[in-house]
C-alpha cells in the first residue's frame, strides 16, 4: 500500500537542499557510514545537468527516498537509454509500493523523453533488489561487470 501523503518531485536547479536530503537518506540505506559529500557547488552542478535525473520520494515535507539516473545517448540511431545508477527508500518506507511508484515514475518519464529503454545494475547477493526489479517487470540479464575504479586511483596519485 503507497503512502498517502506522498509525492514524487524530480529535483531541478532549485532544489539542492532536497538533493542533499536524499544524498543522505541513499547513505544511510547503502551503509556509506564514511562517505564524503561534495561541496555544494559540486552538488549544484550535477543538478544543473540536463541528462541527470534525480526523483526524491516526499513524504510530509520528509525526503524518505528517491532516485538518480543518467539519460545515455546512443550512437546506433536517434535516441537515448536511461541507467539507474541508485534507487533507496529509508529502512521504515520500505515494502509500502515507494520503489514501484518511483519505477513508474521512470517509465512515464522515459515515455514522454522517446526514451527507448532503462536498466539498473544489482548485486547478484542482493536477493531483495533482484526480487524487486523482477517484481516490477525487470527482465534480468547476465553481465560481467568491469571496474577500473581503484586501478585508475591508482595510476593518478601515481603522477
Amino acid at each position: 500500500m503507497v503512502l498517502m501523503q506522498t509525492q514524487i518531485k524530480r529535483l531541478g536547479k532549485k532544489d539542492l537542499a532536497l538533493f542533499k536530503e536524499l544524498i543522505c537518506v541513499f547513505q544511510a540505506v547503502f551503509e556509506m557510514e564514511n562517505a564524503v559529500r561534495p561541496d555544494e557547488s559540486y552538488l549544484q552542478n550535477v543538478l544543473n545537468k540536463r541528462d541527470f535525473i534525480a526523483l526524491a520520494v516526499i513524504h510530509k515535507n520528509e525526503v524518505i527516498g528517491g532516485l538518480t539516473a543518467y539519460e545515455l545517448q546512443m550512437i546506433y540511431g536517434e535516441y537515448s537509454e536511461l541507467f539507474i545508477y541508485d534507487l533507496g527508500i529509508k529502512a521504515e518506507f520500505q515494502r509500502k509500493g515507494l520503489g514501484k511508484k518511483l519505477i513508474s515514475a521512470v517509465k512515464e518519464y522515459c515515455k514522454q523523453n522517446e526514451i527507448k529503454e532503462f536498466f539498473v545494475p544489482v548485486n547478484e547477493e542482493d536477493k531483495h533488489a533482484l526480487d524487486f526489479y523482477r517484481s516490477t517487470g525487470g527482465r534480468a540479464e547476465k553481465v560481467v561487470h568491469f571496474n577500473y575504479g581503484s586501478s585508475l586511483q591508482n595510476e593518478l596519485f601515481r603522477h
